[in-house]
C-alpha cells in the first residue's frame, strides 16, 4: 500500500485552495473588466437618424445609429 500520503500535497487541501484562489482571481479580473466596459459604454450616447427608412430585415441598419459625444 501507498503509505506516503500527505494532506498538504497538491492533490489535497493545498491543491484545492490553489484552484479556488485561481478561480476567484479570474472571477475578480473578469468582473472588474466587465464593470469598466459597462461604465465606458454608459457614457456613450447614440442617436437614431432617419428612422423612417429603417427596414425590418437589412444589413444596413447599423448606418442609422450615430454616436453622440457628450464630453
Amino acid at each position: 500500500m501507498n503509505e506516503n500520503r500527505s494532506i498538504f500535497a497538491l492533490d489535497g487541501i493545498t491543491g484545492m485552495l490553489i484552484a479556488t484562489a485561481l478561480l476567484l482571481g479570474i472571477l475578480v479580473f473578469l468582473s472588474v473588466n466587465a464593470m469598466s466596459v459597462a461604465h465606458a459604454n454608459a457614457e456613450n450616447f447614440y442617436q437614431i437618424k432617419d428612422e423612417k427608412s429603417i427596414k425590418r430585415i437589412s444589413t444596413d441598419n447599423y448606418k442609422h445609429v450615430v454616436t453622440v459625444n457628450v464630453k
